[in-house]
């Protein structure tokens, strides 16, 4: 069979440590046997970034923006461990809050379902997807170490020169600052994709915040989708049969726990960030989870929801054995390559992406998996599988499919 050829490329996003490694191996076994890859390549890895004055971060972005279609590799945000451990020039903001902020999107996380994986939250039957604002809050903070006692203000100087002063805090002794901000430009897209995500896949929308104690940031996020649903969804929706329903965080999280699922659960920068990985880890695993980011103006950046897996790189450069859940990479790459194929007009690449997900979740519901999904699944006398192992099984059920076709 001759490779699949594509005629636009897919912007790559390589990246750091375990996940860089699944990242070739990926390639090398699942995509480029059987596809003419065409990619437009950028290394993310905190090296790259750090003697490129994290330019090339800037770059993949705009790229992004340049193909309409890119693929990332999980990237190492660094704290002050890694900034000894690189010989960093500074402390790097996050790769990721970086692109969402250039491209203004919304991240869309899903847990990936798989026979013999079952959520251990009992109610759930259907997936929970998680829209979560990509822009603002703490990762793109400012923070200053107070050493003594003193005053710290927020202050805000118009373009006029007039200011407005609040008091933060009249410190006494040492402590710490952190400013956070957003844009209603920003927060209105980020209620139209939901809106509109939630109206594509028809089903239910929730939004939370916490505006009972934020009464003027978070309360602004509130009234902002309040506002855009009376004006311009709430017809939709009636006719689609779905409701958009908003209620605190806190109430959300005991709710959440008592739904069946089936719906988009919308959420700030850091509450969808921690939220997602609380829906994917009670549906199996962190590497059992897409992610897709949506801007206003159709751009889609595919990538795994989890890290890039520190221990197990670790064990891997002692040339220890490793078996890490490559899942959520592979459907990175297919998510990508199934928006490529749809914007260009090749069947052939989307129909190859759906069979590439069918044969990850066709190895495992056989009984071949890796160690992590092995202690949680109900199926019986499975086969746990290292990293490359369960990755050529994938490969091995993909030719059987393929072959059949």
């Amino acid at each position: 069979m001759g490779k699949i050829q594509m005629t636009t490329p897919i912007v790559e996003m390589d990246g750091d440590e375990m996940t860089r490694i699944l990242w070739k191996m990926i390639k090398d076994e699942l995509i480029t046997p059987y596809i003419d890859l065409k990619t437009e390549y950028y290394d993310l890895g905190l090296a790259h970034r750090n003697e490129t004055d994290d330019q090339v971060t800037i770059d993949s972005a705009e790229a992004a923006r340049k193909y309409g279609v890119a693929v990332k590799c999980a990237t190492i945000t660094p704290n002050a461990a890694r900034m000894e451990e690189y010989h960093l020039k500074e402390m790097w903001k996050s790769p990721n809050a970086t692109i969402r902020a250039a491209l203004d999107g919304t991240v869309f996380r899903t847990p990936i379902i798989v026979k013999g994986i079952e959520p251990v939250v009992k109610t759930w039957k259907k997936p929970i997807t998680l829209a979560r604002h990509a822009y603002g809050d703490v990762y793109k903070n400012t923070e200053i170490r107070v050493p003594g006692a003193g005053k710290a203000e927020l202050v805000f100087t118009s373009e006029d020169g007039t200011e407005t002063r609040e008091l933060i805090h009249q410190f006494d002794g040492p402590g710490i600052i952190q400013g956070i901000h957003n844009t209603d430009r920003s927060i209105t897209s980020f209620a139209h994709a939901c809106f509109q995500y939630a109206l594509s896949t028809k089903q239910d929308l929730w939004f939370a915040t916490k505006d009972t104690i934020s009464k003027k940031y978070d309360h602004h996020f509130k009234d902002v989708f309040a506002e855009l649903y009376e004006k311009e969804y709430r017809e939709p929706f009636e006719r689609a049969g779905i409701t958009y329903f908003y209620t605190l965080i806190d109430d959300a999280v005991a709710r959440v726990m008592k739904a069946e699922g089936g719906f988009i659960w919308a959420c700030k920068n850091y509450d969808g960030d921690v939220m997602s990985d609380m829906v994917s880890s009670a549906c199996g695993s962190l590497a059992m989870m897409t992610s897709v980011l949506v801007s206003p103006d159709g751009i889609y950046e595919y990538e795994a929801a989890h890290g890039t897996v520190q221990r197990h790189y670790y064990k891997y450069l002692k040339g220890e054995e490793t078996s890490t859940n490559p899942v959520a990479t592979i459907f990175a790459w297919t998510g990508a390559l199934k928006k490529r194929g749809e914007l260009d007009g090749l069947p052939e690449l989307e129909d190859f992406a759906g069979r590439l997900e069918k044969a990850a979740l066709s190895t495992i519901e056989a009984g071949k998996m890796p160690k992590e999904l092995s202690l949680i699944t109900n199926l019986e006398n499975v086969t746990v599988l290292n990293t490359e192992a369960f990755i050529k099984a994938i490969r091995e059920t993909l030719d059987e499919g393929l072959m059949k076709a």
